[in-house]
């Protein structure tokens, strides 16, 4: 795709963030498998289902705007989730690997929080309210499951791990 506007730019980045989720939808499966902690599995289910409403959303919003629902591959992401799946091979202790897989997903949220922060703007400035509202929605979603994962670490994960 070449971009040759900002409204190029805008859905070049909605297909990004597309691309995205479904990285973080196929790897966290994975993640839930090597979390130790009941609670903190918990939070990453919740995410899992979080995820898939967040790809719903994103394909109601490219219906809006008349354009397929394709991502684009996004390498920021793919590196990010390949460090955090290098990461739980390489730490055997489970209260250690917790620690490990809070940080990496909050790596992921502040990469979510980020786009989603950007395209909210972008989306206001082109006219898409009905766009906007979707991916606000998203937006504190993510956010709030960043803030969950800085209280589970601060409040249980990272006393077991750091002991």
């Amino acid at each position: 795709m070449t971009i040759k506007n900002q409204s190029d730019l805008f859905v070049h980045t909605l297909k990004d963030i597309l691309y995205a989720e479904h990285q973080i939808a196929i790897a966290l499966p994975k993640i839930i498998g090597k979390t130790g902690d009941g609670k903190l599995r918990g939070l990453f289910e919740d995410h899992l289902d979080e995820t898939n409403r967040h790809v719903s959303r994103l394909k109601r919003a490219f219906a809006v705007l008349n354009e397929n629902a394709e991502g684009v591959k996004c390498p920021a992401i793919d590196g990010i989730i390949d460090e955090a799946v290098e990461l739980m091979s390489e730490i055997e202790d489970p209260d250690t690997r917790d620690a490990g897989l809070i940080a990496a997903m909050q790596a992921v949220e502040h990469y979510e929080i980020t786009r989603y922060g950007t395209l909210c703007v972008w989306a206001k400035q082109l006219g898409h309210i009905e766009v906007k509202n979707l991916l606000e929605e998203t937006l504190s979603e993510e956010k709030d499951a960043d803030d969950k994962l800085t209280q589970i670490a601060e409040n249980s994960i990272n006393t077991k791990a750091f002991v």
